[in-house]
């Protein structure tokens, strides 16, 4: 049983790991320097928590004690439960916690990709995703339309950051993914694993999505916001998909291009 600790300080020493949410750079270095990621609400603790991830701490409201019990009932006697008013824990944090409940967790080390690869038909490789919510809406999309995996380049934003986590809705729990250093040999390694590459892109001269007829193994090649895919995975693709546009409108915003995507491929 976790054990519960009333707070009444801001600058309590005990609450570092919840400080200051809102700067992207601190948290970014802090979570990796320490291993830990953050979730916030109910739903969101339940699913990082029932996917076996390790608590740190938990940081909440009273009115979350309750209604989080069976959560905190099977955290280890040495995992504390912080307790303090919503106030306070917004000043901690320096945002409004609607949701009232955090916790901080262990990370747990990232497969090899090629023993990610070996168990997936349908997966998704993120180039150069910078914006968390992209990242989170994509893993969001990747779980509800039955997609096996997720490769990220080296550059790609953290799913695992409070933000991702949040706008997957806890999807990052539950869709396996890696990230791949050798970026530059991972078009090689997709094809050598038998995954035909296509390439997501509004170019012109690109293949209607709905034309297509995948095959038993599919990467989904998406780039980053703005500039797409590099010239290098361009090239490396065995064919270019894109979505047909109207009334005037040049493309969709990434994630919700690979909603669609996912969800023709996956047919």
């Amino acid at each position: 049983m976790a054990i519960v600790v009333p707070v009444d300080d801001v600058d309590d020493p005990r609450l570092a790991d919840y400080v200051s949410l809102r700067d992207v750079q601190l948290r970014t270095s802090l979570e990796v320097e320490h291993g830990l990621f953050l979730a916030e609400g109910e739903k969101v603790v339940r699913r990082a928590v029932g996917a076996g991830y390790r608590p740190r701490s938990f940081l909440m409201a009273p009115r979350w004690v309750d209604a989080l019990s069976d959560v905190l009932s099977a955290a280890g006697d040495d995992v504390p439960c912080f307790v303090a008013p919503e106030s306070l824990i917004e000043s901690v944090t320096g945002f409004h916690v609607h949701r009232g409940a955090l916790t901080s967790l262990h990370r747990r080390p990232l497969p090899a990709p090629a023993d990610l690869l070996a168990a997936a038909a349908r997966v998704v490789v993120l180039e150069d995703l910078v914006d968390h919510t992209n990242v989170g809406a994509i893993f969001r999309c990747a779980a509800a339309l039955g997609w096996d995996a997720v490769l990220l380049g080296p550059r790609c934003a953290d799913p695992l950051y409070r933000r991702a986590v949040k706008v997957s809705m806890g999807s990052v729990f539950s869709v396996p993914y890696t990230r791949v250093e050798q970026w530059y040999e991972a078009p090689e390694a997709l094809r050598a694993a038998g995954f035909e590459t296509l390439a997501l892109t509004p170019a012109p001269d690109a293949v209607d999505l709905a034309s297509v007829d995948p095959g038993e193994r599919i990467a989904l090649l998406v780039g980053g916001e703005g500039h797409g895919l590099s010239a290098r995975w361009m090239a490396a693709a065995d064919r270019r998909v894109r979505i047909p546009m109207r009334a005037g409108v040049d493309s969709l915003n990434v994630a919700a291009a690979t909603a669609v995507a996912c969800y023709v491929l996956g047919q």
